[in-house]
């Protein structure tokens, strides 16, 4: 309890910390947003890569430094917005913050949105791994995992349905882990035009050879990642697990997709499928 206000203490730091995000806000000129395990990851460090380069901006950039030039969309001191190390750069370096929140007015205003979506399948997947081996905040097998209501298909179902009707009220593009696999440079560009960042073919063949997968890889595997600590050796633990579209079929039953397709037809409104449309080849 607060003794000044009579106000929970926790009530009293949720307060707080909202009002200092309020403060980070009107700083942010772009957010990237997607499902935990959709490939911002990678795509953040295709960005930061390129406008690393491109603003000719010091680190030398990893999994650590990434985060000072596209923080997350939270007051973390070393991965969130205060992190931000290039505010008074000139020319200025745009902010573009990186979250995972559900769609929400309140938060994102009229901000420009870069929202990236990958196959369900391929996200319920890696989130299990994810879940197990790295946050070891899941203990059950993955037909447990599909069901329950917090991490499962529910969780992205419901996910996906929020950002698919809150679009609408922002200025947005849709990326799919699945096109940029396909075409990292054609698909970075087109979201570089959206943000109206000029757009350097040969910076930006470098910034996508630097967020090649096994660069990553051997990133992860040599400093790991701020804010975990987890088994490297572990493969099926890492966070640079696989990097392939369609590795679902190598985990799930046919069974299981079938539960994930009929439960997605099931509970998906309108918006949400036209845009998983956009993973599918």
């Amino acid at each position: 309890m607060n003794l000044t206000t009579g106000i929970p203490r926790y009530v009293w730091k949720r307060a707080t910390n909202s009002a200092r995000l309020f403060f980070h806000i009107d700083r942010i000129d772009a957010v990237l947003a997607s499902y935990p395990k959709s490939g911002r990851t990678w795509f953040r460090f295709i960005l930061s890569s390129y406008l690393v380069r491109l603003f000719g901006l010091n680190p030398a950039l990893d999994l650590y430094s990434t985060f000072t030039v596209m923080p997350n969309f939270d007051l973390d001191p070393e991965r969130g917005l205060p992190a931000f190390g290039f505010a008074d750069h000139k020319p200025p370096v745009p902010l573009i913050a990186v979250s995972h929140r559900p769609y929400s007015r309140l938060w994102f205003r009229q901000r420009p949105i870069i929202y990236m979506l990958r196959d369900p399948r391929d996200v319920l997947v890696s989130s299990y791994f994810h879940a197990t081996r790295q946050k070891h905040r899941f203990s059950g097998d993955i037909d447990a995992f599909l069901n329950d209501p917090a991490q499962g298909i529910a969780a992205l179902t419901g996910y996906l349905n929020g950002w698919a009707a809150g679009l609408r009220h922002n200025p947005h593009i849709v990326l799919s882990y699945e096109k940029l696999s396909q075409d990292p440079i054609s698909e970075t560009a087109r979201v570089l035009d959206f943000l109206g960042v000029e757009v350097r073919p040969d910076l930006l063949a470098d910034a996508v050879e630097a967020a090649r997968f096994q660069n990553m890889q051997k990133l992860e595997l040599s400093k790991g990642l701020p804010g975990h600590d987890y088994d490297r050796s572990d493969g099926e633990s890492l966070r640079m697990r696989k990097g392939q579209v369609g590795g679902y079929v190598d985990y799930l039953s046919p069974a299981q997709i079938a539960l994930i397709d009929a439960a997605c037809d099931r509970r998906l409104n309108a918006e949400a499928r036209a845009l998983l449309a956009q993973t599918r080849s």
